[in-house]
């Protein structure tokens, strides 16, 4: 899957810079065509001739060492590369990356390039837990790079733990199936709701839930990772939006509902993440109410059931919905999965831990209406909507619907 492929390989300064020797020679080996980029820091470690020789490629170290006059160098790395690794990810690289900085010619590069790009961190156990790090992944994450998680064992530091740089066959592994599932949604338009819906009494009062949107705005950063159209209508979340996705924001179900309904008819697959408000204030008013003795009570209304009317009006789409329960998921799934005319339901249980409201993490049963059903454990969000969209590619690809 890596033959032709042209691959930037950014060294950052770490002792495992030494892996990256034979990591650019696997990669080598299996067809690619590497460049590599060093930072000051790397070239303590190891020479930038060892690189050249493995990789018969230029070697970049300075931004201002233009090679051709003809062209600006970090720009033209930036277009040349199908792919871009970090490996090994300091923590300094990934704060520069996380915080928008360019000082060298690896930061120059990793802001201009376009293409897929895959961190591999390695670090000290405690460098590797500490927040700031964490945060700077995790904003990563949520742009839509993508980590090689590191491994654990002993490190040059002399700790034992989590932190050490991945081996490089399995490296080469990861980007290999990377490749062969990177396009399996190529040409689809998907639809993905996400967070939650306000209903308002007055301007400074609302009734709402206590969906954050990490769920659906995973599935959207997947999708669009798997060569998808993504459309995402999102409540008010404080998220960021993927890379590649188009981002609509709304506030009620009503709005909701109209953009859903507008981009529907385009769709092939719609996955209906958000939790909808059912019912909404029937009476709002324009200016705030003032406290007064005594209880208020608050008239209530049904909002219209989005899902329900996606499942009436369904010809090529493929319907994907989901169901947040506290007791007998699985009963109230399977008659959501039916009465709504669904394709395929995620049944969670949100009373779980690690499963509720604003987790990072989820444990989901998967029923289709042919009665294939797959038990997902707890797993990051990210990794349970690759399974989703693999199973709705299959679906789709399959033509049974």
């Amino acid at each position: 899957m890596l033959k032709g492929k042209k691959i930037v390989l950014g060294v950052s300064g770490g002792i495992a810079a030494y892996k990256a020797a034979a990591l650019t020679s696997k990669l080598v080996q299996a067809g690619a065509f590497v460049k590599v980029i060093m930072t000051e820091s790397a070239r303590q470690f190891v020479a930038p001739t060892t690189f050249q020789a493995l990789s018969r490629q230029p070697v970049y170290t300075d931004t201002f060492d233009e090679q051709d006059a003809s062209q600006i160098q970090h720009i033209d790395v930036a277009d040349w590369a199908d792919l871009f690794l970090i490996a090994p990810a300091t923590a300094n690289t990934i704060g520069k990356l996380a915080g928008g900085l360019a000082d060298d010619m690896l930061s120059t590069t990793l802001l201009a390039t376009e293409a897929p790009v895959y961190i591999a961190p390695a670090m000290n156990v405690h460098m590797y837990s500490h927040p700031a790090v964490m945060n700077n992944m995790k904003k990563l994450d949520g742009w839509g790079f993508r980590f090689i998680e590191p491994g654990e064992g002993y490190l040059a530091c002399g700790y034992v733990g989590k932190g050490r740089l991945e081996e490089p066959e399995s490296i080469v592994r990861v980007l290999e199936n990377e490749g062969r599932k990177h396009k399996i949604l190529t040409g689809k338009k998907v639809l993905i709701t996400a967070g939650p819906t306000r209903e308002k009494i007055d301007p400074v009062r609302y009734f709402t839930n206590p969906s954050t949107g990490k769920m659906g705005f995973a599935l959207a950063r997947q999708a669009s990772l798997l060569g998808a159209d993504v459309t995402l209508i999102s409540g008010p979340v404080s998220l960021d939006t993927p890379k590649g996705v188009r981002r609509i924001d709304i506030t009620t179900a009503e709005e909701m509902y109209e953009e859903v309904l507008r981009y529907y008819p385009e769709s092939d697959l719609v996955i209906k993440s958000a939790a909808v408000a059912d019912y909404r204030p029937k009476q709002t008013y324009d200016h705030k109410m003032k406290k007064s003795s005594g209880d208020y009570s608050v008239e209530m209304e049904r909002t219209k059931d989005i899902l329900k009317a996606l499942g009436e009006q369904k010809e090529h789409q493929y319907l994907i919905g989901f169901a947040a329960e506290t007791n007998d998921p699985e009963r109230y799934g399977r008659q959501k999965l039916e009465k709504k005319n669904l394709d395929a339901i995620v049944i969670n249980n949100v009373a779980e831990e690690g499963s509720g409201f604003g987790t990072d993490t989820n444990a989901s049963l998967f029923i289709t209406k042919k009665g294939t059903e797959k038990t997902y454990p707890l797993m990051t969000k990210d990794e349970l909507a690759q399974n989703i969209l693999s199973s709705a590619a299959n679906e789709l690809e399959s033509g049974t619907q």
